[in-house]
C-alpha cells in the first residue's frame, strides 16, 4: 500500500461545469458502457428477483408485480435528482460528498454513515440470498450453516475481483450484465414458451391474500420486492473520479439503469408467475422455495443446474459492484477525515488504483454481519428489510438536501440539469422516498415480540443514534479541507470571502 493521500486531494469535487476532481487517486479507466453495466449489475433484476419472489408471491399474491412500477417511478425520480448533482460534483464515494456539498460536513457525516452501514449489509444480504443456489448448484442440502458459509466465500471471492482494479470490475460489471440479461430474458422467454401455465390476467388476481379485509396493507408488505430491486443506480456515481466526462456519462448511466433494469426485472417476475403451477401452495407455505422448483421442474436437472450457475454469475457481479460502491464511500469518508483510523482507510494501492484497506472493512464487516444472522429464524427477510431501509434513508438525506440547497439558491450547474422542473421532480422523490420508507418500517407481525415486530425500525434507529453519538464526541466530521456546504450561494461567496 502506498502511503496516504494529501489532504488537499480530499473530496475536491468539480464546480460549475462538472469538472473532476483534481487531487483523484483513481485511473479513468471505466467507460460510459461499464459505468451503467457496474448500476445494472448492482441493481441485479436477477438478484432481486430471484430472492424475494416466493416472499412477495405468498404475502400479495401475483398483483405484487405491480410493486415494479411503483418503486420504479418512485426510484426515477430520485436517480433525476442524482444525476444532477453528480453533473456539478463528480466525486468518489456518492452520497457523502453529494450531501457534504449540499448541506454541510454535519449532515454528510451523517448521511455517509447511513449509507455505509446500508450498504454493507445489503452486501451480506444478495450474498446470504445465493447460498440456496451455489447449495443447488453443488450438489449439497442447502441449511442456515451451509448459506452462511457460502454466503463468506462469496465474499471473499468478490473483493478479490475488486482487489484487482478498476478494468478487472468493469469487466466484471460487463460479464455480470451479460449473465443477468441471460437469467432474465433467454430463462424468461423459455419459461413463457414451454411452461406457462396463466395468462396476464392473474397480475390482478389476488388469490384471497387479503383474506377479508382490504387489500392494500397486503400489496405493501409484498412490495418489499419492488423497494429491494431499484437501487444500485447510484453506484454508477460512486466511481465517478474513474469515469472521463462524468458530467455527462453518469446520469445518463443512472436513468439508462432504471429503464433497462426495472424493464429486465418486470419481465423476470412476470415470466415466474406465468409459469408457477400451484400459487396456492406457495401461499400456504407448502412450496417455500418456488423459483428453484419452477426451473427443475420446466428445465429439467441439467438445464437448472446450468441456470443456477448463470445466476450464481448474477449474485457474484452484484456483490462485487455493492463492494465497490462501499469500498469507495468509506476511501472518500477517510479521505476526508471524517472517521477513525482515517490515515489507514485512506490509503491507496496505485498498482492496482484501489483503496485497500477500505475495501478490505467492504468484506470483512459483511462476512461478520452474515455470521451474525445464525441467531435469527428469518434472518434473510430481516437483513434486507434493513438493508433498504439504511439505502432508502440515506438517499433521501441528499433529495432533502438537495431541496434545501434549492430553496436557498442552489441552481444545478454541471452538464445534466432538470431546469424548472427541479425543485417539482425534487419534492416528488422525498415524498415518495418518505412513503417508502415509513412502508418499509410498519409493524405487520404482531404475534410476535414487539422488539422483533419493529427490528427494522429498532435497527435503523441504532444506526442513526449510534453515528448521532460518535459525531459528536470525536468531531471528526469538522477535520479535512473539503468544500462543504458551497452548493449554496451565500456559502460559497462567504467561503471565497
Amino acid at each position: 500500500m502506498s502511503a496516504p493521500a494529501a489532504p488537499s486531494a480530499a473530496g475536491s469535487g468539480g464546480d460549475g461545469g462538472g469538472a473532476g476532481a483534481p487531487g483523484s487517486e483513481f485511473r479513468k479507466e471505466m467507460g460510459p458502457w461499464a459505468n451503467f453495466a457496474l448500476g445494472f449489475t448492482y441493481l441485479s433484476p436477477v438478484v432481486s428477483t430471484y430472492t424475494l419472489f416466493g416472499t412477495a408471491l405468498a404475502t400479495g399474491g401475483p398483483p405484487m408485480i405491480w410493486a415494479f412500477l411503483l418503486a420504479g417511478l418512485g426510484q426515477f425520480l430520485v436517480a433525476l435528482v442524482f444525476g444532477e448533482v453528480v453533473a456539478q460534483y463528480p466525486i468518489a464515494g456518492g452520497v457523502y460528498p453529494w450531501a457534504r456539498r449540499l448541506w454541510g460536513k454535519r449532515w454528510a457525516w451523517l448521511t455517509g454513515w447511513v449509507y455505509m452501514w446500508a450498504l454493507l449489509v445489503t452486501i451480506t444480504s444478495v450474498a446470504y440470498g445465493a447460498g440456496p443456489f451455489v447449495a443447488i448448484l453443488f450438489g449439497f442440502s442447502p441449511s442456515v450453516h451451509t448459506t452462511v458459509i457460502c454466503t463468506v466465500i462469496l465474499i471473499i471471492v468478490a473483493v478479490l475481483i475488486n482487489y484487482c482494479g478498476t478494468k478487472v470490475l468493469s469487466w466484471a460489471a460487463v460479464i455480470g450484465f451479460a449473465a443477468e440479461l441471460v437469467g432474465a430474458l433467454v430463462v424468461g422467454v423459455y419459461l413463457l414458451v414451454t411452461h406457462r401455465f396463466h395468462g396476464i390476467g392473474v397480475i390482478v388476481d389476488t388469490y384471497g391474500t387479503q383474506g377479508s379485509g382490504s387489500y392494500a396493507p397486503v400489496f405493501l408488505a409484498a412490495a418489499i420486492i419492488g423497494f429491494y430491486q431499484y437501487y444500485g443506480f447510484e453506484a454508477c456515481g460512486d466511481t465517478a473520479e474513474e469515469v472521463e466526462h462524468p458530467g455527462q456519462v453518469i446520469p445518463k448511466a443512472m436513468r439508462r439503469t432504471i429503464y433497462v433494469g426495472g424493464a429486465a426485472a418486470t419481465f423476470t417476475c412476470l415470466s415466474l408467475l406465468l409459469s408457477v403451477a400451484d400459487y396456492q401452495a406457495i401461499i400456504d407455505g407448502r412450496d417455500p422455495d418456488p423459483v428453484v422448483n419452477l426451473l427443475f421442474d420446466a428445465m429439467g436437472e441439467v438445464g437448472a443446474r446450468l441456470v443456477m450457475a448463470v445466476v450464481l454469475i448474477s449474485f457474484l457481479s452484484c456483490t462485487i459492484s455493492l463492494q465497490a460502491a462501499a469500498g469507495r464511500l468509506i476511501y472518500s469518508y477517510a479521505r476526508d477525515e471524517m472517521i477513525a483510523g482515517h490515515q489507514l482507510l485512506r490509503r491507496f494501492s496505485h498498482a492496482r488504483a484501489v483503496p485497500g484497506y477500505a475495501l478490505l472493512v467492504s468484506a470483512v464487516v459483511p462476512g461478520l454481519i452474515a455470521f451474525g444472522s445464525l441467531i435469527s429464524e428469518d434472518a434473510l427477510t430481516k437483513i434486507v428489510s434493513f438493508a433498504i431501509l439504511g439505502i432508502y434513508g440515506a438517499f433521501q438525506m441528499v433529495v432533502l438536501a438537495a431541496l434545501r440547497a434549492r430553496l436557498k439558491g442552489w441552481r444545478p450547474s454541471g452538464e445534466y440539469t432538470l431546469g424548472r422542473w427541479g425543485l417539482w421532480v425534487n419534492a416528488a422523490a422525498l415524498a415518495y422516498g418518505i412513503f417508502a420508507i415509513v412502508n418499509i418500517c410498519w409493524p405487520r407481525t404482531p404475534d410476535v415480540p414487539w422488539y422483533e415486530n419493529w427490528i427494522v425500525l429498532l435497527c435503523g434507529a441504532v444506526v442513526v443514534g449510534t453515528g448521532v453519538l460518535y459525531m459528536v464526541t470525536t468531531h471528526h466530521y469538522g477535520r479535512g479541507e473539503a468544500p462543504a456546504g458551497d452548493a449554496i450561494p451565500e456559502r460559497k461567496e462567504a467561503g471565497r470571502a
